[in-house]
């Protein structure tokens, strides 16, 4: 099996990918059973500023050096479990010293193979905002909506200040659930939790719309790479 590198980013999105890649690795082996995976992270915290600026090369600066640690680590391929770091990934100028998968076109391929057309998506105002997802969904014949500018300051303000520090209440999950009704009202057929901790907060059970995760979608594909039933990835980083 091969061994999978998590480059984490955001805390509670990196661990929820690591445990779903253990998690799925006992279902299709057998208890106890999963591929070797190394997750590392360093704090998001000095990336903020840069994020605020959208001064990329910095940010891939920072994620370089967490996948050059998961390169000597000896992992064949990396994951990033954060949606808005895709973003600084997607502008790299040099290739990155591992292959890995990308969280938008997983995403998007879930989608597709489900028969969506119009998808909803959920995630930080850069996700929202950004490049990532619009060519993704682009690429797989996919409409995309996302709330209004006044929302996506709302859920931005929530995911940074509360989830991404652990905190997941009552007030802001109807405050999500809200929205995904307000989308679904726009003639989205699904919506993609594309902030890795957004699930813990938002379930298939409990949404207006069926789900697509993009924490879990992730950990799943990175397992099937690793024991053989997916390609190995070719995507080092950039458009």
């Amino acid at each position: 099996m091969l061994h999978i590198g998590v480059l984490g980013h955001s805390a509670d999105g990196s661990a929820l990918c690591y445990l779903e890649c253990v998690r799925e690795g006992a279902r299709l082996l057998g208890d106890h059973q999963h591929p070797e995976i190394t997750m590392s992270l360093l704090p998001m915290g000095p990336t903020i500023p840069w994020w605020d600026a959208l001064d990329l090369a910095k940010i891939n600066a920072h994620l370089r050096a967490t996948a050059e640690r998961l390169a000597a680590a000896g992992c064949d391929f990396f994951v990033c479990p954060d949606n808005t770091a895709h973003i600084a990934l997607d502008a790299a100028a040099e290739p990155y010293p591992l292959p890995g998968l990308h969280i938008c076109d997983v995403v998007a391929a879930r989608a597709k193979g489900e028969g969506r057309k119009r998808i909803a998506l959920l995630g930080t105002k850069y996700t929202m905002e950004g490049p990532a997802y619009r060519a993704a969904f682009a690429r797989h014949g996919l409409e995309m909506r996302t709330p209004s500018a006044a929302d996506r300051e709302v859920l931005n303000r929530i995911i940074f200040d509360e989830l991404c520090l652990g905190r997941f209440e009552e007030p802001a999950r109807r405050e999500f659930l809200r929205v995904i009704e307000t989308l679904k009202g726009e003639g989205c057929d699904a919506v993609a939790l594309s902030c890795t901790e957004i699930p813990l907060m938002v379930t298939p059970e409990n949404s207006p719309l069926p789900t697509l995760d993009s924490t879990r979608l992730l950990a799943r594909a990175a397992v099937a790479v690793a024991i053989g039933q997916a390609p190995m990835p070719v995507w080092r980083g950039g458009s």
